[in-house]
């Protein structure tokens, strides 16, 4: 069975988004060992220079890698990464479990999105839309869609 970590930034106070992440994670557990990581936000002032938000970035990222799996395929969520349908991600999907690694870990960032070296050190990096969306909203979608990976490769009339 795969294991798959999300690690966000930010943590979910809004109820709603918890009972959909609660949902998700329930029905996931048929198909994998799922794991979420949650890193508080830096906190920065309103208006905050490049240079503070940089700051705060790279903060995150050291706290993210100290909790990366060993040999995980990395996923980075970011806008301008690669736009996949949800049957594309299905056969991305279907290729990691048959890697060398049963390790895929999901990073999703904050406000202000990820730093960039943890995009650099992404195997993958993942647009869920060119849209721009709360990085809560992000979550509930990402695990919409691997949910949805899992029941495409399993045959399942679910993604229609």
């Amino acid at each position: 069975m795969m294991n798959v970590q999300i690690i966000c930034v930010g943590k979910l106070k809004e109820k709603f988004y918890a009972d959909a992440v609660a949902e998700y994670q329930k029905r996931l557990s048929s198909y994998c060992r799922l794991t979420i990581l949650e890193f508080s936000e830096e906190k920065l002032p309103q208006n905050p220079s490049q240079a503070l938000i940089d700051a705060a970035l790279a903060k995150e990222a050291a706290a993210i890698r100290q909790k990366l799996p060993p040999r995980a395929r990395v996923v980075a969520l970011c806008i301008e990464g690669q736009l996949l349908s949800s049957q594309e991600l299905a056969k991305r999907l279907r290729t990691w479990e048959i890697g060398p690694s049963n390790q895929l870990c999901f990073l999703i960032g904050g406000s202000y999105g990820l730093d960039e070296s943890l995009k650099v050190q992404a195997h993958v990096r993942l647009s869920m839309s060119p849209m721009t969306f709360p990085h809560h909203l992000a979550r509930v979608m990402l695990l919409e869609q691997v949910y949805r990976a899992f029941q495409i490769n399993a045959g399942s009339p679910y993604h229609k």
